[in-house]
């Protein structure tokens, strides 16, 4: 049972290029920059390079609907080729937990999403689900089309 609040994000997509490199791509930090829609002005503030494992921290600045904001994310969960998960530390929402997932398919790689997050000030947060939700499936589609872009 998913708590009182969670929302559920998933998205999919395809990339033609091998699991390992498809990979590798996301664990350099710095290509979050290439996959964000340029109106979050989403900058990484913590010294690069990163080297990503699990434990690893990262800070960002960026804006959402305007609003300038930092966020710090843990990468909780590192298994090369297959998996990550990060989370906010600190940040816009109550929960955020992002598990990015890698599977071979044929011609190259599925690259699947689940965002678990939650708006803040319960119950009355609620009232701008909509708008976020939206805004979610923006970044997603955007970053969808890079992705494909750069790894195509």
């Amino acid at each position: 049972m998913k708590p009182a609040g969670e929302h559920i994000f998933r998205d999919e997509t395809f990339v033609p290029r091998p699991r390992h490199e498809t990979f590798a791509f996301f664990a350099d930090a710095e290509n979050l920059e290439r996959i964000t829609p340029p109106q979050l002005r989403f900058a990484i503030k913590s010294p690069v390079p990163i080297a990503m494992t699990a434990g690893t921290r990262i800070d960002y600045q960026l804006r959402l609907f305007g609003i300038p904001f930092t966020w710090r994310t843990l990468i909780s969960t590192w298994q090369p080729d297959d998996v990550f998960v990060d989370e906010q530390l600190r940040g816009p929402y109550t929960q955020w937990i992002h598990t990015h997932r890698f599977f071979d398919a044929p011609g190259g790689t599925r690259v699947t999403d689940q965002v678990r997050y939650r708006l803040p000030f319960f119950p009355l947060g609620e009232v701008g689900y909509p708008l976020v939700r939206r805004q979610v499936r923006k970044i997603f589609e955007f970053r969808g089309a890079r992705m494909k872009e750069l790894l195509g």
